[in-house]
C-alpha cells in the first residue's frame, strides 16, 4: 500500500507540473507583450528542467506505471523528457498498446538516419553487436542484419562478407508478385513487403526487402519503422522468443499485423468523434468541409492498412507454398493468417462506415444549399410585383398620370405602395407556408 501511495504522490507531482506548464503557456499566449517568444521559451525551459529532474529520480517501473495513467498528450510530454538510455527499459514495462503508441510517436520525431544493426543470439535472447567498421562486421556471427538507409559502402560490406545479393532500398519499386517473392538458384529467399508507418505527421506504406541466406536474415529499408523496434525489444526481453532467422522474419510480419490492428482501432475512435458531429440536426458548410477532410484522411489510412494486410498475406502464402518452414512455424503462419482474416472484416466495415458518414455529410451540404435556394426564391417572389410596379413607374405615362402633383409627393407615395405590396407578398407567403406545415403535422399524427 505504501508503494502505491508513493507512486500516487509522484504522479500527482507530475500532473501538477504539467498543468502548471500548460496554464503558464496559455497565459503568455493571451498577453500582448513585447518579447513574448523569449518569455515563453524561458518559462517552458524552466518547467522542462523541473520535469526532467523529477523523472530522473523515478525507477523504471514507476515511470511505466505513471505513463499508463496519464492522458495521451500528457504521456507524450513526459516521454520526451525521459533519457534516451532508459527508454527501452521503460518500453518493456508498459502495456502493449502504450508501447506501440510511444514507439510510433518516437519514430515520427526522428530524423532520417543511416544505420547498420547486427544481432546475434546470446543466452536465448537477441543481442545487438556494435558495428563501427568492416572488421567488426567480419567478426560477427549474426542471425539478423538490419540496414536502414544504408550507404553504398555498407551495402558492399554486407554483400562481400556474407555473399548475399542485398538490393538497394531505392530500387524496391517492383509491384508484380513474381518480382517481389522469389527464390534464387543459390537458395537465397527474397521478399519485398509493405510495412505500415502511421504517425501523427503522415501515414504510408514503406517497402522492406527481406533476404534469407545461410540462416541469416537481411532487412533493408529507407525508413525507421515502429514494428522493427518492437521486435527488437521483445526479442531482447524474452528468452527463447526467437531461435533462428526465420523466427525473426515471421515475428516481424506478426508485429506488422498487430501494428495494423492498433491503427484500425485508432481509425474507429476518430470516426466515432466524426460520427457524433454527423448525427447533429444542423451542420454549417465549413463544418461539413472539415468533416469531409477528416473522413478522407481516415479512408486513405484504411486503404493503406488493407493493402498492407493483403501484401503480408501474399508473403506468408509464398513461404508456406515454398515448404521452407518447420511445423511450429507453419502453425505460427496460420495464426497470423487468421488475424489477417479478422482484420479484413474490420477494414470492410470501416469502408462502409466511411461511405455512410461521407454521404450523410454531403446530404447536409445539399440541405444547406436547398435552404439557400429557398431563400433566394422567396426574395425573387417578394420582389417580382415590386419590379413590375417599378417598371410602370419608370414609364412616361406615369408622369402624365401625376401631372399637377408635385413629384416628391408622387414618388413618395409610389415608393410606399411598392413597400406595402412587397410586405403583403411576404406575409402571404409566410402564412401559406405555416398552414402547409400545420397540415403536414396533422396528417402525420
Amino acid at each position: 500500500m505504501s508503494e502505491k501511495n508513493n507512486i500516487d504522490k509522484k504522479l500527482s507531482s507530475i500532473k501538477n507540473l504539467l498543468a502548471k506548464q500548460n496554464l503558464v503557456g496559455n497565459l503568455i499566449l493571451k498577453q500582448e507583450m513585447s518579447r513574448q517568444d523569449i518569455v515563453e521559451s524561458l518559462v517552458q525551459k524552466q518547467n522542462s528542467i523541473e520535469l526532467e529532474r523529477l523523472i530522473k529520480k523515478l525507477e523504471v517501473n514507476e515511470i511505466a506505471r505513471i505513463l499508463e495513467v496519464l492522458l495521451e498528450h500528457e504521456r507524450i510530454v513526459v516521454w520526451d523528457h525521459i533519457e534516451s538510455s532508459r527508454r527501452d527499459d521503460v518500453l518493456l514495462e508498459v502495456s502493449d498498446d502504450i508501447r506501440m503508441d510511444l514507439v510510433s510517436d518516437e519514430t515520427s520525431n526522428k530524423e532520417q538516419i543511416t544505420v547498420i544493426r547486427v544481432f546475434d543470439l546470446f543466452k536465448g535472447r537477441l543481442r545487438q553487436i556494435p558495428i563501427y567498421s568492416r572488421k567488426d562486421l567480419e567478426k560477427a556471427r549474426p542471425i539478423w542484419v538490419d540496414l536502414v538507409t544504408p550507404e553504398i559502402e555498407q551495402l558492399e560490406w554486407a554483400r562481400e562478407i556474407f555473399g548475399a545479393h542485398i538490393p538497394n532500398p531505392n530500387e524496391l519499386t517492383d509491384l508484380e508478385t513474381s518480382a517481389r517473392f522469389y527464390i534464387e538458384d543459390n537458395g537465397e529467399i527474397h521478399l519485398h513487403s509493405n510495412f505500415l508507418l502511421d504517425t501523427t505527421k503522415e501515414s504510408k506504406n514503406v517497402t522492406v526487402a527481406f533476404v534469407l541466406k545461410d540462416k541469416i536474415l537481411f532487412t533493408v529499408r529507407n525508413e525507421e519503422l515502429p514494428v522493427f523496434r518492437l521486435q527488437r525489444l521483445r526479442a531482447r526481453a524474452e528468452a527463447g522468443y526467437v531461435s533462428q532467422a526465420k523466427d525473426v522474419l515471421l515475428d516481424l510480419y506478426a508485429a506488422d499485423i498487430e501494428y495494423s490492428a492498433n491503427a484500425l482501432e485508432d481509425v474507429y475512435s476518430r470516426l466515432e468523434k466524426v460520427g457524433s458531429q454527423v448525427v447533429k440536426s444542423y451542420m454549417t458548410n465549413s463544418q461539413a468541409a472539415t468533416i469531409l477532410s477528416d473522413i478522407a484522411i481516415e479512408e486513405d489510412l484504411n486503404g493503406k492498412i488493407r493493402r498492407n494486410v493483403m501484401d503480408t498475406r501474399n508473403a506468408l502464402s509464398f513461404l508456406m507454398r515454398s515448404k521452407l518452414l518447420s511445423a511450429s512455424q507453419h502453425e505460427d503462419v496460420k495464426e497470423i493468417l487468421r488475424d489477417i482474416d479478422s482484420l479484413d472484416g474490420h477494414t470492410s466495415f470501416l469502408f462502409n462506415k466511411i461511405n455512410f458518414q461521407m454521404d450523410a455529410t454531403v446530404g447536409f451540404l445539399n440541405v444547406n444549399q436547398n435552404i439557400d435556394l429557398k431563400r433566394l426564391t422567396i426574395i425573387s417572389v417578394v420582389f417580382m410585383p415590386v419590379n413590375i410596379i417599378a417598371g410602370i413607374g419608370g414609364m412616361s405615362e406615369f408622369s402624365m398620370m401625376t401631372d399637377g402633383i408635385p413629384w416628391p409627393l408622387a414618388y413618395s407615395c409610389f415608393v410606399l405602395i411598392m413597400i406595402a405590396i412587397g410586405a403583403l407578398t411576404f406575409i402571404g407567403l409566410r402564412t401559406f407556408e405555416n398552414k402547409r406545415i400545420e397540415r403536414l403535422r396533422s396528417e402525420n399524427k
